[in-house]
């Protein structure tokens, strides 16, 4: 289904017929919802009373009319680009990646480098892989492979050749070159400066290219219900992407771009930031924005790279590798809130939470106030005396729910390294929203799935897929599906600042999503198998199940 940036059939009246969740604390759920110019016009008797002249009825069936998903932290052009390369992101094996690589190698020989993303980094002891490995599918030519946490590279050895990582190149300053005992590169790179070494030498995509990347991405949102993301990961030339796909019509999805805050060039790019948001406004049609700018605090757990207040039990000598120094991450988010941009800053380890909180308070405490609705996200790892600053900076808690589980980047990574006592710390969503927190769900997608209602299971029932364990992994931090669907719906609009998204009533924004079952209702093991079965973003269609089966 084409993208809706021209919003062409939004003066259609739609009446949509069975049960709906208004998710309103004034308006009860009902059992009709009419629509029309985009915005709902009628609930209840009201709306049912207008069927009979509608241009569309849809009747829901047993299923359950909700408004529509959000993403409150992805990174979609990456996801569309994932399928232009090697296809490794659910191999199971060292031995089928390679394999794969060599495949797309041989199909595409005037491929000046092998670009591909994301493996599972658990498939390797601590993470670490080996250049050797892909040297035996491709010997002659650049290959890297992106890690599917994005913090991480597998390069072979002539990726490495060619960014002049010799045995002798000395870890940069925000970064490890992973090396063998006698100390020569290993061929895995982590963190921002080493990973840079090897992609910056990656030719730059033709904007044909990244359009559909764009278009791809929006075309998967769709199916899942998704009407609003929030790219949280923004360099220059993506921008100019997004631009383009809003010239070409493919957006199908609105988008919200945060620009990544440098900490080496962060004072000069304010000006610059300010100029995209402006450019974007101008330019970038209705379904496309640049409010938000992204700081990534530290890393990630698995990789050793979160900022931990306390040092890593595999590596004592170590707590991790915050991005920033506390002192100018306040800094810096202090100027950009002035600048009025939203804050998104990336924070997985409890010092790099900590940091996250203590800047955020720094720009309450210094600016004027105004509607700032700073988040943190990933929250993995907290302290528990930092719980209760989240409710008092107003801080939006962004969680990636699907994370919450005990899998095997958790089992086998994140928690040897961490110990038990803070492994059972990680995530904690109850216990936030107890306290009043406004939680917002995201994907982080292309590093885990972008389909809301296979994170939704995960917050419910803090399980795998496979049914474990069997009474949840940090049981007491579950929520209810009702707390987990307004997180996924209402609380990633308000991070939008969507105050006309946040619930089905006159006058709201018509973005709605269809599904098969009512998720409160099923058994919560089965959440994730309700489906799409349409979305609507300001009352156009984006996808529709029965058509594009049909087509």
């Amino acid at each position: 289904m084409a993208g809706p940036s021209s919003m062409a059939d939004e003066t259609v009246t739609r009446v949509f017929l069975g049960a709906v969740r208004t998710g309103s604390d004034i308006h009860a759920d009902t059992t009709a919802l009419a629509v029309r110019d985009g915005r709902v016009v009628a609930l209840g008797d009201e709306a049912r009373a207008l069927a009979e002249e509608a241009d569309d009825v849809v009747d829901l069936g047993e299923g359950l009319l909700i408004a529509a998903f959000g993403d409150g932290h992805a990174h979609p052009l990456f996801g569309g680009l994932e399928s232009f390369g090697p296809q490794v992101k659910d191999l199971t094996s060292v031995d089928a990646i390679v394999t794969e690589v060599g495949r797309w190698a041989a199909a595409h020989p005037d491929a000046e480098w092998i670009v591909g993303a994301s493996y599972d980094p658990a498939l390797a002891p601590d993470g670490e892989f080996d250049a050797r490995w892909l040297d035996v599918a491709v010997p002659d030519r650049p290959v890297v492979l992106r890690a599917y946490d994005y913090h991480t590279v597998w390069c072979n050895t002539e990726a490495l050749r060619r960014a002049g990582v010799r045995d002798t190149t000395p870890d940069p300053r925000l970064g490890w070159i992973v090396r063998r005992p006698d100390g020569s590169a290993l061929g895995t790179l982590r963190e921002w400066h080493a990973c840079d070494l090897v992609l910056d030498q990656v030719p730059a995509r033709e904007e044909a290219e990244l359009v559909e990347a764009v278009r791809r991405a929006g075309q998967a949102y769709a199916r899942a219900g998704i009407t609003w993301v929030q790219d949280a990961w923004v360099e220059p030339e993506m921008v100019e992407a997004y631009l383009a796909a809003a010239r070409h019509d493919a957006l199908s999805v609105r988008v919200d771009l945060a620009q990544r805050a440098d900490p080496d060039r962060w004072r000069e790019q304010r000006e610059q930031f300010d100029a995209t948001r402006g450019r974007v406004a101008a330019d970038g049609g209705p379904l496309l924005s640049a409010r938000t700018v992204k700081f990534f605090s530290d890393g990630v757990i698995e990789g050793g790279t979160a900022a931990l207040l306390a040092p890593y039990l595999d590596a004592p000598h170590s707590c991790g590798m915050p991005v920033w120094e506390p002192g100018a991450l306040a800094e810096a988010v202090r100027a950009f809130d002035a600048d009025g941009f939203r804050t998104h800053i990336h924070a997985i380890g409890d010092a790099g939470v900590r940091a996250a909180l203590d800047a955020v308070e720094s720009a309450v405490h210094a600016n004027p106030a105004w509607d700032r609705r700073p988040v943190i996200t990933h929250v993995q790892l907290v302290d528990p005396a930092d719980l209760p600053r989240f409710a008092a900076l107003g801080v939006i808690a962004n969680f990636e729910p699907l994370w919450a589980q005990p899998d095997p980047v958790q089992t086998d990574l994140s928690m040897p390294r961490i110990g038990a006592e803070r492994s059972d710390l990680q995530y904690p969503m109850g216990e936030l929203a107890r306290g009043g927190v406004r939680l917002s769900f995201g994907s982080d997608w292309p590093v885990s799935s972008y389909e809301p209602l296979e994170g939704i299971q995960v917050a419910v029932t803090r399980r795998t897929f496979d049914g474990l364990p069997e009474d949840g992994w940090t049981p007491h931090q579950r929520l209810t599906v009702e707390q987990a669907l307004a997180a996924a719906t209402s609380g990633v609009a308000h991070q939008a600042g969507a105050d006309d998204r946040t619930a089905l009533v006159p006058g709201a924004s018509a973005d709605l999503v269809e599904l098969s079952a009512d998720p409160r209702t099923v058994d919560p093991m089965a959440i994730r198998q309700v489906r799409v079965l349409g979305t609507w973003l300001g009352g156009a269609p984006t996808y529709r199940e029965r058509e594009e089966r049909e087509g």
